[in-house]
């Protein structure tokens, strides 16, 4: 779906977004010559201003679980970094929004720069920002797909992309899909508003890709090691993360079978004990409040341009709201979109 509209007045009912994900327009980067835009305000401090109206009209909008990824770049004022990035960060947490992340979104290459008494920049910032002490966030799913870890951490390598988008450092859909990963439920209840979260049990199948664990696989096969074992590793813990010295006994509820077979475990690990204690997690369902009136999960871009966030949203099995000032961008944005093809 795509609307005309200004972000700061969205024709939208009360949460009905489950996430939001957007990319404004700079400050004083780009005149797209349409009337009340954002990005021309005199000062860094105008413009924050008009971020946190954004703001402001994006909570109303949000589902009791929503949250927004908000990827803004800084710009120079008086030969000076502006500071943008924190200003909207200072501002927001004025106002009462949480900030859970400053992702740091790394560019493999950038656009050219005269400047010789400086370095290019080479980053941009992705804020998750939540009204809510509680929101919706599918950490294991992303790690599931992203890998490095049971949390792959804030920085995200990505680069760039060229083409339809007027924006002077386009907004990727890699970044887009990541956002949505993360924050947008696959499905939400109509009647009672329960997203859909996923239900995981651990693996013994750990990162193969690491030698530590390739390593810790190979001991335990060749060892005899049971799913027992393992499970016991898990229930126990170790006291010493760096070298896997000792085996905790956790807060005495570990029954004396459970500690033996985590002992068991030690002694043919080694150090190596410490790959299962961390081991990855496998989706084995989806929570359900059994109403059976699901809907899809709805992501909002209040400054959709060239419908990038839309793309991602669609490849996703997501529902998709574009919301932008100038009616010419909806036409672009149309041709990119693509049928659901993932689930995730």
């Amino acid at each position: 779906m795509y609307l005309t509209a200004d972000a700061r007045r969205l024709p939208l009912a009360d949460g009905s977004v489950d996430l939001v994900v957007t990319s404004p327009p700079y400050w004083r980067k780009r005149d797209y010559g349409v009337a009340g835009q954002l990005g021309q305000e005199e000062t860094p401090a105008a413009y924050t201003a008009a971020i946190l109206d954004c703001l402001t009209e994006w909570r109303r909008a949000l589902t009791p679980t929503g949250s927004v990824f908000l990827n803004v770049g800084d710009g120079y004022h008086r030969r000076s970094l502006a500071g943008i990035p924190g200003r909207i960060e200072a501002a927001a947490a004025d106002a009462g929004w949480l900030l859970r992340n400053r992702i740091i979104w790394t560019k493999t290459r950038g656009n050219p720069d005269p400047a010789r008494d400086r370095l290019t920049p080479r980053h941009e910032y992705v804020l998750h920002l939540t009204p809510r002490r509680r929101y919706f966030y599918d950490l294991p799913g992303y790690s599931e797909r992203y890998g490095n870890g049971a949390n792959p951490g804030d920085v995200w390598e990505i680069a760039p992309e060229r083409g339809l988008s007027p924006h002077l450092a386009p907004f990727p859909v890699e970044l887009a899909r990541r956002a949505i990963l993360l924050g947008c439920p696959r499905s939400v209840c109509t009647s009672c508003g329960h997203a859909a979260e996923r239900i995981t049990a651990p693996s013994a199948e750990l990162d193969s890709s690491r030698p530590q664990a390739r390593r810790a696989m190979q001991l335990a096969t060749e060892r005899g090691l049971t799913e027992a074992h393992l499970a016991a590793i898990r229930a126990t813990g170790i006291s010493d993360a760096g070298k896997a010295l000792r085996v905790q006994t956790g807060t005495g509820r570990n029954s004396a079978e459970v500690q033996r077979l985590a002992a068991e475990a030690k002694a043919a690990l080694g150090g190596y004990f410490r790959e299962f204690t961390f081991g990855p997690k496998h989706t084995i369902g989806w929570t359900d409040c059994g109403h059976d009136t699901p809907r899809a999960g709805r992501v909002l871009d209040p400054f959709s341009g060239t419908g990038t966030t839309g793309v991602a949203a669609g490849e996703l099995g997501r529902d998709y709201i574009g919301v932008d000032l100038d009616p010419g961008s909806h036409s672009i944005a149309a041709t990119r979109q693509t049928q659901p093809t993932l689930a995730a």
